[in-house]
């Protein structure tokens, strides 16, 4: 019995040692961030789409602050009342922002989208386009098998 208290307290000891050091070493080199950045994300619609060019919604929000001005930057989630909530939290005007419409230029028939390798297997171009992008050198054309008609 005496030998398991031991172990325990042993342990307890490490234990609680550790705690400490790990608390000392986090106040000493914790980093203090600007508290606009947590209201520009809650302002933010938490997507994480990357649809702004940054990786999510606490990197576009970082960018925002440390922005002199947000005429370059965009969330097109959120649209203009979310950036007009952001440009207002930095005390900042907010742009006009441009709706921008995707547009793929491309000619639409098999022979201008040459075929690279031979595709044989289950005819889903979500499995095709999983598996190596499709059988054509055309990365945003239609992959042919028919599942979207």
């Amino acid at each position: 019995m005496s030998v398991l208290l031991s172990a325990v307290a042993t342990l307890g000891v490490i234990g609680a040692g550790s705690a400490a050091i790990l608390y000392m070493v986090g106040q000493k080199f914790k980093v203090e961030e600007d508290p606009r950045i947590q209201e520009v994300e809650d302002a933010l619609p938490a997507a994480n789409c990357g649809g702004c060019g940054f990786p999510g919604c606490a990197s576009f929000a970082t960018a925002c602050v440390n922005a002199e001005t947000l005429s370059d930057l965009n969330c097109p989630v959120g649209g203009q009342k979310t950036m007009d909530a952001v440009a207002e939290i930095l005390g900042q005007k907010a742009p006009i922002a441009v709706k921008k419409i995707a547009v793929v230029r491309c000619n639409g028939t098999c022979d201008n989208r040459p075929r690279l390798n031979l595709y044989d297997g289950v005819s889903n171009c979500t499995i095709a386009s999983a598996l190596y992008g499709g059988d054509t050198g055309c990365s945003f054309g239609c992959y042919g098998l028919g599942d979207c008609v």
